[in-house]
């Protein structure tokens, strides 16, 4: 796992799938997405001088971003948060419904799959579970936003006092160019496009994405300009 300081408050976690981000609110810690299964430990050990995680943020169900979510609550004691349409889920009381993948996605996603880990991975025994509008306790008020497409119950959060975003798997960085992408993997690319639309409306300077190098300085331009690229189509 790579740590990379983004900003005083804010880290980027990066796996061999995926990223997480770690907030800092003085000695309080907020996680945004886990990891895969197997990466509480190494999470827990990068916050430990720090401060104290006191809740994780799940953007969605996919392992890559909640397998290290369970294991990470047990050795301490942090909170669960996910929405209400992924959280059974992400309890493992449902299966997570596939992606629908466009052909060109097929082998990225067999390639990803490859790095994940073969084995089951330690479920959340408790969520606390959120919808649009909920406001979290963190970075001066953190603004929950239902952004479906990815998943049912795949959520944004958003920081307006600090200008900070969190995508989750709405946007991403593609590998080949560089560029801010719409996310991939989707189960309704409908209404991702429309998820998306919204996030480039928010006021943001720092947009930190489930894939992809995080934007930092002028990220609410980088997101309209996206946006405008893949318009919303009845």
């Amino acid at each position: 796992m790579d740590v990379v300081e983004l900003l005083p408050r804010l880290c980027l976690l990066r796996f061999p799938v995926g990223q997480a981000y770690l907030w800092r609110d003085a000695d309080e810690l907020t996680l945004v997405d886990a990891g895969p299964g197997g990466s509480g430990a190494a999470i827990a050990a990068v916050a430990e001088p720090l401060g104290t995680i006191r809740r994780i943020v799940l953007t969605h169900f996919h392992e890559d971003h909640v397998g290290g979510a369970g294991e990470l609550a047990a050795l301490t004691g942090a909170e669960v948060v996910a929405h209400h349409l992924d959280a059974p889920a992400i309890r493992g009381e449902v299966p997570g419904p596939p992606p629908v993948f466009e052909d060109w996605e097929r082998p990225i996603h067999a390639e990803a799959a490859r790095h994940l880990p073969d084995t089951p991975f330690v479920r959340p025994s408790r969520i606390t579970e959120v919808d649009d509008g909920d406001v979290l306790d963190f970075g001066e008020g953190a603004h929950v936003l239902h952004t479906p497409g990815h998943t049912h119950g795949s959520i944004a959060v958003h920081l307006p006092r600090r200008q900070v975003l969190f995508t989750g798997d709405t946007v991403a960085v593609s590998p080949v160019d560089g560029g801010v992408m719409p996310g991939v993997f989707n189960l309704d690319r409908t209404r991702l496009l429309a998820s998306l639309h919204r996030l480039a409306a928010l006021d943001c300077d720092v947009a930190c994405f489930g894939h992809g190098d995080p934007v930092v300085g002028d990220a609410g331009t980088l997101l309209r300009r996206t946006a405008d690229r893949h318009p919303v189509r009845p």
